[in-house]
């Protein structure tokens, strides 16, 4: 799944910690770490947040999905 991808590497890219993203992001770390593994499909609304914190778009983060 690409948006769990993705979401890592742009994690990753800007130095966050999974913590860090879900304090910014207002989600528990457990819901950072189903996303990024594929367990779970984050909402629209929680998916315009992550983007938000990771500096770029919904678009992007779909990417190739």
């Amino acid at each position: 799944m690409k948006i769990a991808e993705n979401l890592k590497k742009f994690r990753e890219e800007q130095g966050m910690s999974q913590r860090e993203l879900a304090r910014l992001v207002g989600v528990n770390q457990t819901m950072i770490a189903h996303i990024e593994n594929g367990l779970r499909i984050p909402s629209l609304a929680v998916s315009l947040d992550l983007a938000e914190a990771l500096k770029t778009t919904v678009d992007e983060l779909c990417k190739g999905a």
